[in-house]
């Protein structure tokens, strides 16, 4: 279970995240300082835990411009990796650097696109007599229900049966 400090000390580390980097050691195929592999981060962060199925969960939320493959796995693995103590805050700067480094990659599951925003799209185009603007307004009390009826019980489901995300925090205890 989390600690009185856990998600507070996560928080700590997920800031660094935040602005624009480099995150070529972050996905495959990009090569340092390419510009192509610079992305911004707006919002990274581990909400409050909660209980359930007998585990505790905490959503993490993410949210950037655009990312890569791998990219948030990768953030959150190497993140797990700092919060453990296996390494420290200094290889996240060198990850954004010349230096080709292995970054630890988290499980899959529970990887969850929940939002898609359009708001340069509804700034310039949206109310103009002829276009609505998109989003998810007026759906949200639905979005919500169908995330916790289907999406987060299978996720939790899973992770009961299979142990991917356990898996990770045991080997990242050693």
């Amino acid at each position: 279970r989390c600690g009185p400090d856990t998600i507070a000390n996560v928080n700590e580390v997920f800031k660094h995240y935040l602005g624009v980097h480099y995150f070529h050691n972050y996905t495959s195929g990009k090569l340092p300082l390419e510009p192509s592999s610079q992305r911004y981060i707006m919002k990274f962060e581990a909400g409050a835990p909660f209980e359930r199925n007998g585990l505790e969960w905490s959503v993490i939320t993410v949210k950037g411009q655009s990312f890569m493959l791998h990219q948030i796995r990768k953030m959150i693995g190497l993140g797990v990796a700092i919060i453990r103590g296996h390494t420290g805050l200094a290889t996240m700067e060198e990850a954004w650097g010349i230096n080709r480094i292995d970054v630890p990659r988290a499980p899959g599951l529970g990887l969850l696109l929940d939002t898609v925003h359009f708001d340069k799209y509804n700034k310039r185009f949206a109310g103009d007599g002829m276009r609505e603007a998109l989003d998810w307004v007026g759906q949200e009390d639905a979005v919500e229900r169908f995330k916790e009826d289907f999406v987060f019980s299978d996720i939790m489901e899973t992770e009961v049966a299979e142990k991917d995300l356990e898996s990770l925090l045991q080997t990242a205890t050693r």
